[in-house]
């Protein structure tokens, strides 16, 4: 061995014994049983099972394992049998070691929660999807018998967003939309604030990096004036707490730049308009226990009457816990330099659980390692839930996605049954939700429902502390219309696999009518006519186009049969095409639509590496789908996605469309950029809303014509009672244009609100 390489060992071998005596040493001063052997015999089982393996950050892989470990220890609070599952959650992966082999060396239960942790490939979702939503519905079967495995597999995940930097651009497209779109959700739904935050700012850093940049920089060069006025605000409470006697701790706590940037987007508002960026928390030790609810409100008292309090923001999360375990009381007062300031006060325990999540209710039992067992009646709920979402798997990766997101990951309302039982249920529910929630007959058989005792049709979305008595008939059943209306997983779910049984019965006569219709014209039935067929019906899936068929709400004739022979005359544009028209001067910009019947695609070659970026220019811009869901322009943060033509689609990557996609067909994405001139005009639409005076409409036109030479391309405009509102179609190179644009409106004298629409 070279000098060299035994210096780069030695090396390794001091980071390796440092990563894990840190590991230990946090391990030891935890309340839980000491089992050191049990963690040191994973350690170096797991060290030699990666032996002369790196990551591409070009450290040993070992250290992964042992960060996941370090985290599940220190920042969620586990204990031995979630330290030795997280050192050992790769190998059976990454090595030729079984689950079978764990088990006998570790036990039942470590190797339970490491095949939970495994990633597995193909399954329900077909080769088209990524493994990952099939990961994630084996990680909730199996989360569903022990938590320890969503709560390892979310500090497996926040490492690998720790050390994402070493990844390709595509590749960070994909793990950051996971992130946003399953796994910071489910860190709050199990109540770790702290992890959520880390994980939703860290997706937006690399998904959005520009805007993640100015963010961070606008809240450093705020600091000062934000401690001053928390010095400020705080001085009066601190000798109304001490004169009460109580021990407290106050903090500054700062909205994070994920959440300050999606209020932006949301509210169409600038950074400087944002007045929530600071909230104060009160967490205080409580003189008995048992009275710590009375305390915050002791506290909220005093400090009200030192401050006057917004009436319709007091949020009491004391008698009632939100789903995953938090308790505190948010009042919103007013300072005296007339900015509203949010007030969290919460004992010294519930900051712990709030901050800690699921594993700190188990610091408050006896007991030393925390074992799963306890009887927590929310969270039983939801596992419950989630086992009957998995009795029913959707055959699509999104809709199996969506229907885990719809009401897992939801926030909270508080309703009652007629005999006075509380149900939480998420916000936005219907009465109909309601019923199936109770009981599957009871959904399936709903012809209203009374809240606080007046009737209400199905739809009525209920509010918290609303009273619900469900009315049903047993000639009611289940209509195509209601899965409009329910916004719950478990009422979805039910009214899909109702229907599906109904439309089966559809499918099949239209399969039938289908073969007998290619008969008569002597041809022979394949599935890829039938499919070919469907898509110039412009209906997606094979199964929805024989039910059209069956339903007779879809007709066949001789254009479908001129379809199949090559005939047709009227071939539909491709859907997704984007308007724009390169710059002709004087002479009259070409119709979009024309242009895109024009287009061929780009398609996609087998050897194409998706790890480089591709490049959006003037010249191939036409070899690109650009789609109608976000409106992609010069300027957006944007991503390619490779299509089952293999043509590539372009997507904002905040586009919620594109946030499925890096979820469930991950291996797809590719990093796209602009690298445009400013010769194309594209579409944007910008909405104007204020108080009307004379020459409004006059100052805004010059407006938009004198910027840049814009284009109007159409106006709409309504007058009703004072009030102006406008919508401007405009054509603009860029987002840039679209910013100075929006900025000068709202300059104008009257403007209340200047918004783009998607």
């Amino acid at each position: 061995m070279d000098e060299e390489q035994k210096r780069i060992e030695e090396q390794d071998e001091l980071l390796i014994s440092g990563a894990y005596e840190h590991l230990i040493d946090t391990y030891s001063k935890s309340r839980h049983r000491q089992k050191i052997d049990l963690i040191t015999k994973a350690f170096n089982f797991a060290k030699q099972a990666h032996k002369g393996v790196r990551r591409l950050s070009g450290e040993p892989y070992i250290m992964h394992p042992i960060a996941v470990a370090q985290i599940a220890c220190e920042e969620v609070g586990l204990g031995s049998t979630s330290i030795c599952a997280a050192l050992l959650h790769d190998v059976v992966e990454d090595t030729d070691y079984t689950v079978e082999d764990i088990e006998n060396i570790f036990g039942a239960k470590v190797a339970q929660i490491v095949d939970g942790l495994t990633k597995i490939s193909g399954g329900i979702f077909g080769e088209q999807a990524s493994a990952q939503a099939e990961n994630f519905k084996k990680l909730l079967l199996t989360m569903s018998d022990d938590i320890r495995v969503i709560l390892i597999k979310i500090c497996d995940r926040l490492h690998n967003m720790r050390t994402l930097e070493s990844q390709p651009a595509n590749k960070q497209y994909k793990i950051a939309g996971e992130t946003l779109y399953i796994y910071a959700p489910l860190a709050n739904r199990l109540g770790l604030n702290k992890i959520k935050t880390e994980l939703e700012d860290l997706s937006f850093k690399y998904e959005h990096p520009d805007q993640y940049a100015s963010i961070e920089s606008k809240l450093q060069s705020t600091q000062g004036s934000r401690h001053e006025l928390f010095d400020q605000f705080t001085q009066p409470i601190k000798e109304a707490l001490d004169k009460m006697g109580i021990k407290y701790t106050l903090k500054e706590r700062v909205k994070s730049p994920y959440s300050i940037w999606n209020k932006m987007q949301n509210k169409h508002v600038s950074f400087e308009e944002i007045y929530d960026i600071l909230a104060v928390r009160i967490i205080f030790s409580p003189k008995q226990r048992e009275d710590e609810i009375n305390e915050c409100f002791s506290i909220y008292v005093a400090i009200s009457q030192i401050y006057k309090s917004h009436p319709d923001r007091l949020r009491d999360w004391l008698n009632h816990p939100k789903a995953n375990g938090y308790q505190a009381l948010h009042v919103t007062l007013m300072s005296k330099q007339g900015r509203w300031i949010e007030v969290q006060i919460r004992s010294d325990r519930m900051d712990e659980i709030a901050e800690q999540g699921f594993a700190a209710h188990w610091k408050y039992k006896d007991g030393g390692d925390i074992e799963f067992t306890e009887d927590e009646g929310e969270l039983n709920e939801w596992l419950h839930t989630i086992k009957e979402i998995l009795d029913d798997p959707q055959p699509d990766a999104m809709d199996f996605l969506d229907a885990i997101k719809l009401n897992l990951f939801a926030s909270e309302i508080f309703v009652f049954t007629p005999k006075g039982e509380i149900k939480t249920m998420p916000a936005g529910c219907t009465a109909l939700d309601f019923a199936f929630s109770i009981h599957t007959f009871l959904g399936s058989h709903c012809i209203g429902a009374k809240v606080n005792h007046k009737l209400v049709p199905l739809s009525h979305k209920l509010q918290s502390g609303d009273q619900v008595e469900i009315l049903t008939s047993k000639s009611q059943h289940v209509q195509d219309s209601w899965i409009n209306f329910v916004s719950t997983a478990k009422a979805k779910a039910k009214i899909q696999a109702i229907l599906r049984r109904k439309g089966r019965d559809k499918q099949r006569v239209g399969e039938e009518d289908f073969k007998t219709f290619l008969s008569n014209h002597g041809i022979e039935y394949s599935a890829d006519i039938a499919d070919q067929l469907a898509q110039f019906h412009d209906i997606e899936k094979r199964d929805d186009f024989f039910q059209a068929i069956g339903e007779k709400s879809l007709l066949l004739s001789d254009k479908d049969i001129d379809e199949i022979q090559g005939n047709a005359k009227n071939v539909k544009s491709p859907k997704g095409w984007r308007k724009f028209v390169p710059f002709l001067g004087k002479k009259k910009a070409l119709d979009g639509q024309a242009q895109a019947e024009q287009r061929e695609y780009f398609t996609v070659p087998e050897k194409f590496n998706r790890k480089k970026p591709i490049f959006i220019t003037d010249e191939n811009i036409n070899q690109y789908k650009f789609m109608d869901c976000c409106h992609p322009i010069p300027g957006d943060d944007v991503l390619g996605f490779i299509d089952s033509k293999k043509q590539i689609e372009i997507h904002k990557r905040s586009c919620p469309v594109a946030a499925k996609l890096k979820t469930s067909y991950g291996n797809r994405i590719l990093d796209a950029k602009w690298n445009m001139g400013r010769t194309l005009f594209f579409d944007a639409t910008i909405q104007i809303q204020g108080i009307d005076h004379i020459g409004l409409l006059n100052e805004v036109t010059q407006v938009i014509s004198r910027e840049m030479n814009v284009n109007i391309h159409r106006v709409f405009i309504n007058c009703d009672d004072d009030i102006f509102r406008g919508k401007f179609e405009l054509r603009v190179h860029d987002r840039d244009d679209i910013k100075v644009i929006m900025d000068n409106l709202k300059k104008i004298e009257g403007l209340q609100e200047v918004t783009q629409e998607m």
